[in-house]
């Protein structure tokens, strides 16, 4: 009897990334893969990396390190071990990923997975191949629909890319340079996604792009619709009851999107609006678009549709240039927005990036000093929305079950774990929790007796 062939993936970075390594998945799921938990099982190992974050090609050549180990054990045992490398470091590296780690077999950028069988068969055959063209055929036309059974075993929420690329050319990101120009996938085909998850069991579903609110595809009218219209189109779809989406750009918050958060109950009313720092002269130079002030007003905009809105953020400190009145005017935007959490990071170069060959680098000191300030001061302000949940009570869907007997964990409308005694058959509901306790990374609450919508307090400074 012939062994199934066992997959492995392992998924960098952003929820693009783990879109993107489900649908590889499905890609390989008829060529006889099946995916397994367990590396030490596997007969193709892909690494879907992402070069966003600091030393991410390190961090990748560090993991192939391990690959060598593994090849070698799987040999012993007589079977051939292929390793793969996709996602942006593989678009950003290409064939020096090959030369300075020749276990590799396959290195694939994010534009060409959809052609995973073929290659995988060329790199059998002929030995190490890369694939890092932007291809002339549209991926999405050519992936293959997850089964039912897979749709299932990932859980009641989905990610559904709607958007890929990027043309803000921000002078820090290579996502321009590893993804390509903006692209928006058409509403019909988003659409038959979504049905597709729906009928199998998906509750959630958030819309993904590098610049989603930049989305821009073709309606069923011939025309070019929004974030906005389109959110408005699924959220008219049986069975999904929550829709979010990520991640945003502070220039692209047009007044369809503002309108949705004012008029789809199913739009949860929590935004990821990246602004990286408080200080214009910062923002100029990292080519933002914006000023602090349009930020600020941005913010306003959402808030005066939806006043249970609440902010999520990315910012960067130690940007070239940086000095200690840029990173204050941080510190103070952070207080002025009062963000319910947010993602800090120093400021890393990334090769071709016009930020990198800035000459006024800031010593690796004082950004360490910083970000243990700016983290500080986000923990702040995390802790102090967490602390206004106690007591009252909104809607949570429950995904899993927790780590202890008769425990179960949904998420809130603001993404926060929610973790309840109550019984498993309620994964996938969606209930009221009111909160009674605060954990150090989850809310802990017990199942409300009637249902209480989220008081627009929970808001306020």
């Amino acid at each position: 009897m012939t062994r199934p062939r066992k997959l492995y993936v392992k998924s960098f970075g952003c929820q693009m990334n783990v879109y993107d390594s489900h649908r590889m998945a499905d890609m390989l799921a008829p060529e006889g893969f099946a995916e397994t938990a367990h590396i030490e099982d596997a007969d193709l190992v892909i690494l879907n990396t992402c070069h966003i974050r600091e030393k991410a090609a390190d961090k990748v050549y560090s993991e192939l390190g391990r690959m060598r180990a593994l090849k070698a054990a799987a040999a012993r045992d007589g079977r051939r071990l292929t390793v793969a490398v996709a996602g942006c470091v593989a678009q950003a590296e290409g064939e020096e990923i090959i030369r300075r780690a020749p276990v590799v077999d396959l290195v694939v950028g994010p534009q060409n997975y959809h052609r995973l069988p073929g290659l995988l068969a060329r790199a059998e055959r002929e030995g190490a191949v890369v694939d890092t063209e932007f291809p002339v055929e549209d991926k999405f036309d050519i992936l293959r629909a997850p089964s039912r059974a897979a749709t299932r075993a990932r859980g009641v929420g989905a990610f559904v890319t709607v958007q890929e690329g990027c043309d803000k050319f921000c002078t820090f990101c290579v996502v321009p340079y590893t993804r390509g120009a903006e692209v928006s996938r058409p509403v019909i085909k988003i659409v038959a996604e979504v049905e597709r998850l729906a009928d199998a069991g998906v509750r959630e579903v958030t819309l993904i792009g590098q610049n989603v609110n930049a989305y821009h595809g073709e309606g069923p009218d011939g025309a070019a619709w929004t974030l906005g219209r389109l959110l408005e189109r699924v959220a008219e779809l049986p069975g999904i009851a929550r829709l979010r989406y990520t991640t945003s750009h502070p220039c692209d918050m047009e007044a369809s999107l503002v309108a949705a958060h004012r008029d789809l109950p199913s739009l949860m009313p929590y935004l990821h609006l990246p602004v990286q720092s408080g200080s214009d002269r910062i923002l100029a130079r990292m080519n933002r678009r914006h000023t602090r002030a349009d930020y600020l007003k941005a913010i306003a905009r959402m808030r005066a549709a939806q006043p249970k809105m609440a902010f999520s953020s990315d910012f960067i400190v130690g940007f070239p240039g940086e000095s200690e009145e840029d990173f204050r005017a941080t510190l103070s935007l952070l207080d002025e927005v009062g963000y319910a959490g947010a993602f800090s990071f120093k400021y890393s170069p990334r090769p071709g990036t016009p930020a990198a060959d800035m000459p006024d680098q800031v010593p690796e000191a004082v950004k360490s000093e910083r970000l243990y300030r700016l983290q500080a001061a986000i923990d702040r302000h995390q802790a102090a929305f967490n602390a206004r949940c106690l007591g009252r009570s909104f809607e949570v869907l429950f995904e899993k079950t927790g780590r202890h007997a008769g425990q179960i964990v949904g998420r809130s409308p603001y993404l926060q774990p929610v973790q309840v005694m109550a019984p498993a058959i309620m994964i996938g509901d969606i209930a009221a929790v009111t909160i009674t306790d605060l954990g150090a990374n989850s809310l802990f609450g017990a199942l409300a007796e009637t249902r209480i919508d989220a008081d627009a307090m929970l808001m306020e400074a």
